[in-house]
């Protein structure tokens, strides 16, 4: 696998982690179409604010979304550049990694 050196195993398992929640799913569906605030995100997806703000968080560490502070309100919008380097990084094994057959052990 080609990597960039900024790149590092730990924020490709970070990323993945952070789309392995089917909230965090929906939240990044609704962010597909509009920079959103906490309250917006809440209403469209019927959940407290407290149990969103969990899986924001995670999905902020994993750098798969920005927020911005306007006045006493937090927006949240997708970070492109973050979803290309999964993207990428899940191509490489489809341009580059050819299926082998299975070996067999010569242990009995």
């Amino acid at each position: 696998m080609i990597q960039s050196p900024t790149i590092t195993a730990s924020a490709i398992a970070c990323g993945f982690h952070a789309l392995s929640d089917p909230l965090r799913i929906q939240v990044i569906e609704l962010l597909r179409e509009q920079e959103l605030c906490v309250c917006d995100l809440c209403d469209r997806l019927h959940v407290p604010q407290s149990k969103l703000s969990f899986h924001l968080k995670t999905l902020k560490e994993a750098a798969l979304v920005r927020s911005r502070q306007e006045g006493r309100w937090i927006y949240y919008s997708l970070n492109i550049p973050q979803f290309a380097i999964l993207e990428q990084y899940l191509a490489e094994y489809r341009r580059f990694s050819p299926i082998l057959s299975i070996r067999c052990c010569d242990t009995p």
